[in-house]
């Protein structure tokens, strides 16, 4: 059994940045009860109840790599301007 790393940092309301011990490891954005992931492996989407343990999740896949850029742009753009 080895050791695992994760870290997680809040760019923005709403918008957390996830490290792993080999770094970026994925953006996630939403709240409880609704959240969308993007990591190397793709794109995720999960709705739940919120306080019982019930969730459903989508697997979008690897696909466009021009929403990653778009995503991360506005990430950016709301981290830089925040005040």
């Amino acid at each position: 059994m080895g050791f695992r790393f994760r870290k997680k940092i809040k760019i923005a309301p709403g918008i957390d940045l996830n490290l792993s011990k080999s770094g970026v490891s994925s953006v996630s954005a939403g709240r409880k009860g609704a959240m969308i992931n993007l990591s190397k492996r793709g794109l995720k989407q999960t709705i739940g109840i919120p306080g019982t343990g019930l969730s459903y999740q989508t697997d979008k896949g690897t696909g466009g790599i021009w929403f990653v850029v778009i995503f991360v742009a506005i990430c950016l753009i709301l981290w830089f301007t925040k005040t």
